[in-house]
């Protein structure tokens, strides 16, 4: 591309009457696509931040893989023997026993609410490791024990606790469904009650997790779902998280019991699929925006066609190739789209940090299980924002700069 027409692009770009600053119509065009860019940019941070958020806070509380035995009363029998074998398969880092069963939280004043029950072992024990729920303590400890108290302990969710006016040091009973008896007198269902005292208080930022759960020992568990020396079944740690499904595969056919092997993903995959789908809607729709930024910039070139006709033709009588004034007009165009890419990116980048470091938009918890709009930018998504707009913007140049080489200099010169 020679000086020339280089020199005749940027004048077709500004305004008439000597003016450098841009034509109206340029503007016009290079805000399109910024607009369009930057809101791009913006959403697919946000759907990403999102999807990242909402799977860090799942595996707070949730291992990489659980292994359960099949049948409605998940119960497992025997489980020793496969925690060893569990342990030992390439890729495992850390597995343990739980137990997981549901009941109802009474305080001492009578306030009830449902809760989820998890039995893990104790801190210090083989398998303490297998999530991140310890590092989410805000009071007390995850020993289950208190000093001077013989009751078993419980560590309970940050809203729970609150809801319960409950903390360490104050007790609070359990009533569950195991070991029912019935009163000979009124027939009516006396359920289990179990006193335990609260060694800690957690928050994870996952409104579940702080909502509704309660973490007991592992003995103290099994006591309350009535399981005796049973468990629910086996959590797993791995080695790297993305591999789990071919590694939960693999350690379900090693194991040779009637057990399954669960990862992460597949446990929440309807969850993540939507999310997803999600990203993937949004993407389109927003493309649309940079596409009729693209109309936009195919209408301000052929619209400079138009003008420009009678200049045109003088330059092709002058000796200007069909080739260079089919460049003049594309370089054009990819200035705009370049000018609109860029800056775009710059203001979605800017918008989305603000997002992110300040929390500008909150969120209520008890519905969308978390309490702001996370952002997060990824590198291949802004990568296929900016190729993908710089595509668009060119692909709308090469009709009216092909329709621009293709005018005779005669014809041009005559146009009015």
């Amino acid at each position: 591309m020679t000086r020339l027409e280089l020199s005749i692009a940027w004048r077709y770009l500004r305004s008439r009457r000597g003016s450098r600053l841009l034509s109206l119509i340029s503007v016009i065009a290079i805000g399109g696509v910024l607009v369009g860019v930057s809101a791009l940019i913006v959403i697919m941070g946000v759907m990403t931040g999102m999807q990242t958020d909402m799977r860090e806070k799942i595996l707070v509380g949730s291992p990489d893989v659980r292994v359960l035995p099949y049948g409605d009363d998940m119960r497992m029998t025997g489980w020793q023997p496969l925690l060893d074998k569990v342990r030992a398969f390439p890729g495992v880092v850390s597995a343990a026993p739980f137990v997981s069963t549901q009941g109802l939280v009474r305080n001492l004043s009578g306030y009830r609410t449902g809760t989820a029950v998890v039995g893990v072992v104790n801190t210090g024990e083989p398998g303490d490791d297998v999530t991140s729920i310890r590092q989410h303590l805000i009071f007390g400890d995850f020993t289950f024990r208190r000093e001077g108290v013989t009751l078993p302990g419980a560590a309970l969710g940050k809203f729970l606790a609150s809801k319960l006016n409950a903390f360490p040091g104050d007790t609070i009973v359990l009533l569950g469904a195991a070991g029912l008896e019935m009163n000979a007198a009124t027939g009516a269902i006396v359920p289990r009650a179990d006193s335990v005292v609260v060694t800690g208080v957690f928050e994870t930022g996952m409104y579940e997790y702080d909502d509704a759960y309660l973490f007991l020992s592992l003995d103290a568990a099994q006591r309350f779902a009535g399981l005796g020396e049973d468990v629910t079944g086996i959590e797993v740690r791995t080695r790297d998280r993305w591999t789990t499904p071919q590694l939960a595969d693999s350690l379900e056919a090693a194991l040779q019991a009637p057990v399954r092997a669960v990862d992460w993903q597949e446990n929440n995959r309807s969850f993540f699929q939507a999310l997803k789908l999600e990203k993937l809607g949004m993407g389109v729709i927003l493309l649309l925006i940079v596409l009729v930024a693209a109309f936009n910039i195919l209408s301000t070139l052929t619209m400079v066609v138009v003008d420009k006709t009678r200049e045109i033709g003088i330059l092709r009588a002058m000796g200007l190739g069909a080739k260079s004034v089919r460049r003049i007009f594309l370089l054009q165009g990819m200035v705009i789209g370049a000018v609109g890419t860029f800056g775009g990116l710059l203001i979605g980048l800017v918008v989305a940090l603000l997002l992110e470091k300040y929390r500008l938009i909150s969120l209520d918890p008890s519905v969308y299980f978390i309490d702001h709009l996370p952002v997060r930018l990824e590198f291949f998504d802004i990568a296929a924002v900016l190729v993908s707009s710089m595509l668009v913007s060119t692909l709308a140049t090469l009709y009216p700069a092909s329709q621009a080489a293709k005018l005779y200099p005669v014809e041009a010169i005559r146009h009015e």
